[in-house]
């Protein structure tokens, strides 16, 4: 009974909080996609820095180890993002043939006067998904203690996992859906890092107390792939000459996604 209410209550958190996610960002993103960029750069680094770092830093695991992590996990993207950008050249550089395939794809890239536009997007997908996935079996292990501790307890931790990730998670749909080129791609492949959750339900409600020592560095793993993406995929994509008007409004969207995670994050503690 209780293994069966951690699954369903780890998809319910995991899979529900993107689907509804879903459900406001594709709705807006059509028509406000710079918005949603900004957006997704502030709610990406709020989670980061004000829910995942401080859980992690309030346990008793060393802060010299936490940090070491964190720096590992920049590094560990920063090649990522290296690798993609090699087979990427790589895909690019076979012959006449494959750069007249992709003449339009270079095009587009020729537009935006900036080489990292050419690929941050592509990259910074792969790391979203890889930080969503960490950060979902963490949550996972975190519901199914909840439930192991409490029924009522694991019913409302639930709850605050769906709601804490909703905006995050609209973040990861923008970044996705710039790497897929479709919402529906991008809307499976979140979906897909959610269902990690219930992994992590399962997983926790056999190896809990074992597994509770490692929450803090799952949580330090999964914020250094959301800062990498905010600040070396999505920031650069923003530097860019604006008019005012256009410049303080992508400073109010970057502010909307910090605040709204911080109070949603706030609430559901």
């Amino acid at each position: 009974m209780t293994l069966l209410a951690i699954l369903v209550g780890t998809v319910a958190a995991g899979v529900g909080s993107v689907w509804l996610a879903a459900l406001m960002a594709f709705a807006m993103l059509a028509r406000y996609t710079q918005h949603m960029l900004s957006m997704a750069a502030g709610a990406l680094m709020a989670t980061a820095f004000m829910h995942l770092l401080p859980e992690a830093f309030e346990s008793e695991a060393g802060a010299h180890e936490l940090f070491a992590m964190l720096l590992g996990g920049l590094v560990f993207f920063f090649l990522l993002d290296k690798a993609e950008l090699w087979h990427h050249g790589h895909e690019h550089n076979h012959g006449p043939a494959q750069a007249e395939a992709h003449g339009d794809h270079a095009h587009h890239h020729h537009d935006h006067g900036h080489a990292h536009h050419n690929h941050g997007p592509r990259s910074g997908g792969w790391a979203v998904l890889a930080g969503d996935s960490v950060h979902a079996f963490g949550d996972g292990i975190l519901i199914a203690s909840a439930f192991l501790a409490d029924m009522r307890l694991g019913v409302i931790t639930s709850l605050a996992v769906l709601a804490h990730e909703v905006p995050h998670h609209i973040g990861d749909l923008v970044v996705l859906r710039l790497t897929s080129g479709t919402s529906r791609a991008a809307l499976v492949k979140v979906s897909m890092a959610g269902t990690v959750t219930a992994l992590g339900g399962v997983v926790g409600y056999f190896l809990v107390t074992q597994l509770q020592a490692y929450l803090p560095f799952f949580l330090v793993a999964a914020s250094s792939s959301f800062v990498y993406v905010a600040l070396a995929d999505l920031i650069p994509q923003l530097q860019k000459q604006l008019g005012f008007r256009d410049t303080v409004a992508q400073v109010v969207w970057l502010l909307a996604g910090i605040v709204l995670v911080t109070l949603v994050s706030s609430l559901a503690h």
